[in-house]
């Protein structure tokens, strides 16, 4: 059963699951008001002529709006009472979600660790998300700081195993009915396709979004997620903060959305293999984003589709092409620049030029 004031850190156990609440049906006002929070411009999502070239039966909901919803459904029981959630990794699209399906969310401790303040620690949780029918439509593995209720309590600690550096290609799932021999150039503004990009290029996504207090608060209340850091303005004076922090995957979904100026052509993304929230955002600081193509990969048996391993990188109130390294003093310091907020290593398809 749900803890209704959440759980702390001597809560949670190796190997416990939980079988989250609140199943959550998409309807046509999720997409559109997804669309009206982020500004995102990918026809994949918005339009069903689009949709319906590439040999999709509808459009489907949107990649990161299904992540955030899924995620959104463990909230209550792992992050309401967080400190910070530290990073996600294995993040995987298994199958398109449609208007009118509705979802659920189970988790698994799969790692517990004390700080050495003994006042919080590291809670690590794989977690799946299944449609209506029992398919499941996403996977993840996150980590997340909560505090403890007691600081005497004892922590019985389980290092996690198993973590990968990445979703490898033959484990991301590509409908079999995605085809792109009548892609709509003109539908996306660009002819690129996956031959134009190369290992190290850079694109600096230079059109800034400013976030307000009602947007985040708005988004975050769309995926459900009720965890007081992004809420509680009163607890929150009370934290080195002194105030709400945004949401992180609100961060995301902007960041993927300013990153359609030079990704146009990236029909939908198939991993998430790794992401840190750097550093706090808040209302009123203007968010950028600067992507870096790290590698590219063919997919077995499709000579009209390929894959691009991308970094992307959110910046708060810098221009990206101002940034000369995500660390402090370069490579060597490993501590993020005051701001970058978002590290994210994703992969997305697009058509070739066969």
């Amino acid at each position: 059963m749900t803890n209704q004031n959440g759980n702390f850190l001597e809560d949670f156990s190796f190997g416990q699951k939980i079988d989250h609440a609140l199943p959550r049906t998409f309807t046509e006002g999720d997409t559109s008001l997804y669309l009206g929070l982020t500004g995102d411009r990918f026809p994949l999502f918005c339009a069903e002529t689009f949709a319906k070239c590439l040999g999709y039966p509808s459009t489907p909901v949107n990649d990161y709006l299904l992540f955030h919803t899924a995620f959104g459904r463990t909230v209550h029981d792992i992050s309401l009472n967080a400190v910070a959630n530290l990073g996600y990794a294995e993040v995987n699209f298994h199958h398109p979600v449609w208007v009118g399906d509705t979802i659920i969310s189970q988790s698994e401790v799969i790692g517990i660790k004390e700080n050495s303040n003994k006042s919080t620690g590291i809670v690590y949780v794989y977690s799946s998300s299944y449609n209506q029918n029992n398919e499941r439509v996403l996977s993840w593995k996150r980590w997340v700081m909560v505090p403890k209720r007691d600081k005497s309590a004892k922590i019985s600690q389980a290092v996690p195993k198993n973590i990968a550096k990445e979703v490898v290609i033959d484990q991301m799932h590509i409908p079999n009915y995605l085809k792109t021999e009548a892609f709509n150039f003109k539908a996306t503004g660009s002819s690129q396709t996956w031959e134009d990009y190369h290992v190290g290029d850079e694109i600096n996504h230079t059109r800034g979004l400013t976030v307000d207090e009602s947007t985040h608060t708005l988004a975050t209340h769309l995926y459900q997620n009720d965890a007081k850091l992004h809420f509680n303005a009163h607890q929150m004076k009370d934290t080195p903060f002194k105030k709400r922090l945004v949401y992180g995957g609100h961060i995301i979904s902007l960041c993927r959305a300013i990153s359609f100026d030079g990704l146009e052509n990236s029909i939908f993304t198939t991993a998430i293999h790794a992401g840190t929230h750097c550093n706090p955002t808040f209302a009123g600081d203007t968010i950028y984003a600067k992507t870096i193509v790290v590698a590219k990969e063919k997919i077995a048996d499709r000579n009209d589709i390929g894959v691009l391993k991308l970094k992307m990188i959110g910046l708060k109130n810098k221009q990206p092409d101002t940034l000369h390294s995500i660390f402090q003093n370069g490579m060597e310091n490993k501590i993020y620049d005051p701001n970058v907020v978002l590290d994210l290593d994703y992969s997305v398809v697009l058509p070739t030029g066969r």
